[in-house]
């Protein structure tokens, strides 16, 4: 069942001591190279794309590395609550695939917590400053999988939800840019008269 915002807001500090301790364990990849296709745009399988930003973080401390900046009290609550939304409605992706910053970490943590404790989770180093190609290969390379869960940062979120399903769609559905913690539903529909975009946008979720 969906919490609202202030419920998550009392929550989130039990829920980010989990957090520390169990991303200490978490499996970090890094590709010594990821090839970059001369593409656009991506056909399945997966079938299902989930786009994920990840949620509010707070400004770098002095000395601190931007890679390392955390979610702050608002950011954890948008976050569970938004994992918590797609979960009510039975969102739940087959993988789960992260940037490496702390604050991606702590927000797929959260998507785990709200859906499936089991639910694989794998972070990629190349997601984290990481070009629209780069997102577009990591999507593309999921043969395996019927649907993927993305989340990584902007601005390359929003223009991968602008590849897949053009400007105009992405335009009418986030007309204010796309929001962190904002959670995009992609289903292919293949190319049909009058588009140019294979991909839909079947739900956009925010806190």
């Amino acid at each position: 069942m969906a919490r609202n915002f202030c419920a998550w807001l009392e929550y989130f500090e039990t829920a980010k001591a989990v957090d520390e301790h169990r991303l200490q364990r978490l499996p970090i990849l890094w590709f010594s190279k990821i090839t970059v296709p001369g593409m656009t745009t991506i056909t399945p399988p997966p079938s299902r794309i989930y786009l994920l930003r990840h949620a509010k973080s707070g400004w770098a401390q002095p000395g601190q590395h931007d890679f390392d900046r955390e979610l702050d009290n608002q950011g954890f609550a948008e976050a569970e609550l938004v994992a918590d939304k797609a979960a009510d409605r039975n969102y739940i992706p087959d993988v789960v695939i992260s940037s490496t910053a702390l604050r991606c970490r702590q927000t797929a943590e959260a998507v785990r917590r709200a859906m499936d404790e089991e639910l694989e989770l794998t972070f990629v180093d190349e997601l984290y400053n990481g070009s629209l190609g780069i997102y577009l290969a990591l999507l593309d390379a999921q043969k395996a999988n019927r649907s993927v869960m993305l989340i990584g940062h902007n601005p390359t979120m929003e223009e991968l939800l602008e590849a897949l399903i053009g400007a105009d769609a992405m335009v009418a559905a986030i007309p204010g840019g796309y929001p962190a913690a904002g959670l995009a539903v992609l289903d292919y529909r293949g190319l049909i008269a009058g588009s140019s975009a294979a991909w839909v946008l079947t739900d956009f979720i925010t806190a």
